[in-house]
């Protein structure tokens, strides 16, 4: 929680998340919540070449009371496969862990995990399974990578950015199908408002998305 933390602390995220918005990391978008600077949440393009090119993910960073002496814990809020990934999204990365230093900053940080979508590391598996099959064999791992990919990280059409299946709000929770958090009214700092006020899918439209929804659920 943000009044958990420090002044100086607040201090250094404002500073960094600055910069990010000066200078953007290539293929990462960070969503600001103008209600707590520290909810710190990114959109992972998949990067070209990869299993996860085509995918748009989600992943944000919970900062403790003890930051920045502490690292903060990652945790992808799209499903991924990924060896380093866990199955409920936590991120295993050493930047993460022995490898923190307090004066690291969120562009340190942001950009080693958009390395580790290009390059996963099989020898720190989280989900055992990814690792199993990219130590046997890349191909076998980038087909499920892939397939999970199309099923969970599909890139937002004009259709879906108003608040598709993988939408969430910037606290985290999910949005329904209409840009509104699931059982509530609007926010401000949620999956429309990130999605640069989108417009909403039409009657048809919509009806298109929940059939197409269905059938991604039977996978």
């Amino acid at each position: 929680m943000e009044h958990q933390l420090s002044t100086s602390a607040l201090a250094k995220l404002a500073k960094d998340l600055k910069e990010l918005q000066a200078q953007p990391i290539d293929g990462v978008k960070v969503l600001l919540n103008d209600d707590n600077i520290a909810d710190i949440q990114a959109e992972y393009e998949g990067p070209a070449g990869t299993p996860f090119e085509g995918g748009l993910f989600r992943m944000r960073l919970a900062i403790g009371p003890e930051f920045p002496n502490a690292p903060p814990k990652g945790y992808f809020s799209t499903k991924i496969f990924h060896p380093n990934v866990s199955a409920s999204g936590e991120i295993c990365v050493n930047v993460l862990k022995r490898d923190w230093k307090p004066d690291l900053g969120l562009r340190h940080v942001l950009t080693v995990i958009r390395c580790l979508l290009i390059e996963p590391n099989a020898e720190s598996a989280l989900n055992e399974e990814a690792g199993k099959l990219l130590l046997e064999g890349f191909e076998e791992f980038a087909k499920k990578a892939r397939l999970m990919t199309s099923i969970h990280a599909k890139k937002p059409s004009v259709l879906t950015a108003a608040g598709g299946a993988n939408a969430v709000n910037a606290d985290g929770t999910a949005a329904a199908a209409d840009g509104k958090p699931a059982g509530g009214t609007a926010s401000g700092s949620g999956a429309a408002a990130a999605a640069g006020g989108a417009a909403k899918p039409s009657k048809a439209a919509a009806s298109k998305l929940a059939e197409k929804k269905k059938s991604l659920k039977r996978l």
